[in-house]
């Protein structure tokens, strides 16, 4: 038996990222179901609409950029990326580096869970 996949998920994918380099934090927020959680190293979880616009909004430590996908893999109820995000931090200081993302949809489409990990040097 085959998997029906859901394209209408990973046009949303892309549109999140969208959203998210041109500063939209109420359009990406909205995104996701009001109780889904998005886990980020370097942060404790986020939980709700409350705590992922606080975050969008202003304690995330990248002021602007720019991602690039370069794979998509889908399944019936999730989406999973890897690219690339070049930016400038608050701080002022370039950031050029490799992520990959999971996402979990709600039956509406909505984002259930966003977990997001980095190509970094940390070991």
């Amino acid at each position: 038996m085959t998997a029906v996949l859901n394209t209408a998920h990973v046009t949303s994918v892309h549109r999140y990222y969208e959203l998210v380099d041109a500063g939209d934090v109420a359009g990406l927020v909205n995104m996701f179901s009001p109780d889904a959680t998005y886990r980020r190293p370097g942060y404790a979880p986020m939980v709700g609409h409350d705590e992922m616009s606080a975050f969008y909004g202003g304690a995330r430590v990248i002021r602007e950029g720019r991602h690039t996908i370069d794979k998509v893999v889908e399944s019936t109820n999730e989406v999973a990326v890897y690219g690339r995000f070049a930016g400038v931090l608050h701080d002022g200081s370039n950031v050029d580096l490799r992520f990959s993302d999971f996402f979990e949809f709600t039956d509406d489409g909505r984002f259930a869970r966003r977990d997001t990990f980095f190509f970094a040097p940390l070991v």
